[in-house]
């Protein structure tokens, strides 16, 4: 392709007045702009474009594939399994990753969960599970197909070669306020999902004050406009909605979201951390063929910590080590007598990020001790002097911070709250 096939200014002017890209010009701006000829400040014109004016579904499903096209895609037919995948959008909490994939991973599937880092309040899986000891996210694709075929399921870092240019417009969307543009986002997502070659894909979009879209009606056409690529791709895509106006579980951080997930892998756990990886499990494996697969039962017979364990040890953890504890905590207690009745989540996940449980530049740090553990749910009664929530770090002088953030974010009442459903709805192909 020549690298001066178009005029990347006629593009911009084109979204910038509401017009479509053709094809060959969405591919050659991908590739340029990959390789450097266009540079980030038309990116960023045409992104910003692209932000105030939309793009259509052909057009979306061409930015996915030139993006795509920029790197290596993976082929996992050679495994002889069915493979399925889970993306969430991120949350509050949301440490869904860690038991639902050796739980899907029991039934015979192949389930590659190729995973990120935190940025912000939202923590990633891999410093989720770079608490244990000994646990590496890096693996080479021949570690990680044979994993995949020995014990069903993976949970490590992606590959840099999957989608190079979404790498590269992340960074920028992430400095112009154009994160949020619904055909930026989507096509971000099933770049990387469809490059990894998975079979099928159940997407958990989630809505909320602790989610990337806080509203309903936005998150639902994100959902929708991601199942259409995937179905476009030929890969079997469905989507759950799902609440994160409230934290997800009792853990919030890192170690103790590991903690909380084993509880689930034990056979307890959070009601909603079991609601939600149940539910995912039982839709990955309706895509899988299985649709009749009784998940509960492989979550209480130990099924699903077995692949656990298997999981953790192939990678270099060891599942029975200690997880990592703060020096310091600090317990919030009630002042007043009633129902809880709202904890707002994203006041809770900005705390933790604050605690040191995240990271503000990519190369930050992540303490994997600190976070905050909830010690009720709305609907609770509390009584004066009743533990609410424990923050814990290794610097105490990072609670007065944290403090602020969650000033207001719990509330009691003298009337219990309506009970919200979890998950508000499920996207199919149309």
């Amino acid at each position: 392709m020549s690298i001066e096939q178009f005029d990347v200014v006629d593009l911009i002017h084109t979204k910038r007045d509401g017009g479509e890209l053709e094809t060959n010009e969405i591919n050659w701006l991908v590739d340029a702009y990959t390789r450097g000829y266009v540079v980030p400040e038309q990116m960023a014109a045409l992104s910003m474009a692209i932000f105030l004016n939309g793009m259509g579904r052909r057009e979306i499903k061409d930015l996915t594939l030139a993006m795509i096209a920029s790197g290596e895609t993976m082929n996992f037919s050679g495994l002889g399994k069915v493979t399925v995948d889970k993306h969430s959008t991120g949350g509050v909490g949301d440490k869904i990753t860690l038991p639902l994939m050796p739980l899907v991973a029991a039934f015979g599937v192949a389930v590659p969960q190729l995973s990120g880092r935190g940025l912000g309040h939202t923590g990633g899986t891999l410093d989720k599970l770079e608490s244990i000891p000994g646990w590496r996210a890096e693996l080479t694709n021949s570690q990680m197909f044979a994993q995949l075929r020995d014990i069903g399921g993976v949970i490590c870092a992606a590959g840099a070669g999957l989608a190079p240019a979404d790498k590269k417009l992340y960074a920028l969307r992430d400095i112009t306020g154009t994160v949020e543009a619904i055909p930026l986002i989507a096509s971000s997502i099933m770049s990387k999902k469809i490059a990894e070659g998975t079979d099928s894909l159940v997407l958990d979009v989630k809505f909320g004050s602790g989610a990337f879209m806080k509203d309903i009606d936005r998150s639902r056409e994100l959902a929708q406009t991601m199942v259409r690529l995937g179905t476009d791709a030929g890969v079997n895509t469905s989507a759950l909605l799902t609440d994160m106006n409230v934290p997800l579980g009792l853990a919030i951080g890192n170690a103790n979201e590991v903690r909380e997930s084993v509880e689930v892998l034990s056979g307890g756990g959070p009601v909603d951390v079991v609601e939600l990886t149940v539910a995912l499990a039982r839709e990955m494996l309706t895509l899988a063929g299985q649709p009749d697969a009784d998940v509960e039962a492989a979550l209480n017979d130990g099924r699903a910590m077995d692949v656990w364990r298997r999981s953790i040890i192939a990678q270099g953890g060891d599942p029975d080590a200690e997880l990592p504890v703060s020096r310091e905590t600090h317990t919030v207690r009630a002042e007043t007598t009633g129902f809880v009745t709202d904890i707002k989540a994203l006041p809770f996940g900005i705390g933790a990020w604050r605690l040191g449980a995240g990271r503000a530049r990519p190369d930050d740090v992540v303490q994997h001790a600190a976070g905050i553990d909830l010690h009720v749910r709305p609907g609770d009664y509390v009584s004066v002097g009743q533990a609410l929530f424990t923050l814990s770090a290794d610097e105490p002088a990072r609670f007065e911070r944290a403090l602020e953030s969650v000033e207001g974010a719990l509330s009691i009442g003298l009337e219990a709250p309506a009970v919200r459903p979890l998950i508000a709805e499920k996207i199919i192909a149309e």
